[in-house]
């Protein structure tokens, strides 16, 4: 065998190992939840809140409904996780939840009248985009909070289904075997409709100026 097809072998039994750990981890943790551990609840909402509520809001517009919806959501989890079968990773079935909870809320806004999602301001948008690391110029705060806000007003310009396929591959960077889990969709039809949720994403911010 060839030196890269070495690396290439222990390179992959290296992923494997670790996967086997992400998943023996996953089943402490599952264990430790179903026995109304409340250190372990805190370990998952530590872990998950973050990345679900950026879901949230990409699918809603709008934070305070997103931070609303993430408690709702973990509520949810504590009271089902008993239920869990265990179909697909911990982190999916989250995400899962959150799918429900998210079209859900949408349909009952878009009954009382808010069905267009709101943008949110720029200064929000800055303190978001700079993250962790030391903080950009003012200038370039400014220009990634607008940019940030442009994509946003596109997304909301989405119907759900399409808004929540962006959300999970082109943000959450999920795999599609993930999404088709959270979805429950074929494999072919969340790529078509992703592919059409994409070509009206770049359309709708070809229209909006930077």
């Amino acid at each position: 065998m060839s030196p890269g097809g070495v690396l290439e072998v222990g390179q992959q039994a290296l992923a494997t190992e670790a996967g086997s750990d992400a998943r023996r981890e996953e089943q402490a943790l599952l264990v430790r939840l179903r026995q109304g551990d409340p250190e372990a609840f805190e370990s998952l909402v530590r872990e998950h809140q973050d990345r679900l509520y950026d879901f949230c809001f990409r699918m809603l517009g709008d934070r305070e409904e997103a931070h609303d919806l993430v408690q709702e959501i973990f509520v949810s989890v504590h009271q089902n996780v008993r239920r869990f079968r265990e179909d697909a990773r911990l982190s999916t079935w989250l995400f899962r939840i959150s799918k429900n909870h998210c079209l859900n809320r949408l349909k009952y806004l878009q009954r009382r009248g808010r069905g267009r999602s709101e943008v949110y301001d720029e200064v929000s948008a800055a303190a978001i985009s700079q993250g962790g690391g030391a903080p950009p110029q003012p200038d370039a705060a400014l220009d990634a909070a607008r940019e940030r806000a442009r994509v946003q007003r596109a997304i909301s310009q989405l119907d759900p289904d399409a808004r929540m396929l962006v959300a999970l591959r082109d943000i959450e960077g999920l795999s599609y075997d993930e999404i088709v889990d959270i979805t429950e969709l074929p494999e072919g039809t969340v790529k078509s409709r992703l592919h059409r949720a994409r070509e009206k994403l770049a359309d709708l911010l070809g229209r909006f100026e930077p």
